[in-house]
């Protein structure tokens, strides 16, 4: 284990980017597959390998890029990693981006599971509050840490460890029709 951690700081430190991605798309396919075959109860017959592939672009493509940039922006905004300045910036998080980031996530899954725009925009209305209501039980006190304690180039990955849970959530609730 300890020689897998290694290996992963070494990439990390030659692409952070590439691996910040790559960590975000994996951990948000690991999610889906624990919401089909854990919440939901599909058992391997029933599994959508199609579902996971999905759910696994969307963390490649719109996940870890847009998380991984608001790091960056959020730490020119406030930066420092003080106590204060991880709850200002857990504030931040939480009042700007953690709305915005929920609704496009869900409208991007909705698009990825070809519903029209109308079907989309009433899915949205239906489990937003719900997701963003659960996002604030579980997220400000995550953050507040992870702003706090872990380097900037590692946030993503922590998040994303501790969002293997939310990820189930979340394609669980993405892909309720």
């Amino acid at each position: 284990m300890a020689a897998l951690w290694r290996g992963y700081q070494r990439l990390m430190a030659r692409h952070p980017w590439k691996v910040q991605i790559g960590t975000a798309g994996t951990l948000v396919g690991v999610g889906d597959v624990i919401s089909q075959q854990a919440v939901e109860r599909r058992g391997l017959a029933g599994h959508s390998s199609q579902r996971t592939l999905k759910m696994m672009a969307i963390g490649f493509c719109f996940v870890g890029p847009v998380i991984g940039g608001w790091y960056h922006v959020l730490d020119r905004l406030v930066p420092g990693t003080t106590r204060v300045a991880a709850f200002q910036k857990m504030l931040l998080d939480q009042a700007g981006f953690a709305p915005c980031f929920l609704g496009s996530f869900l409208a991007v899954a909705g698009a990825l599971n070809g519903l029209s725009l109308e079907k989309n925009w009433d899915k949205i209305k239906r489990d937003y509050t719900d997701a963003l209501i659960t996002n604030y039980y579980i997220w400000p006190a995550v953050q507040v840490a992870n702003f706090y304690f872990v380097p900037l180039n590692y946030r993503l990955a922590v998040v994303q460890c501790v969002a293997i849970v939310w990820n189930a959530y979340l394609s669980w609730k993405a892909n309720q029709l």
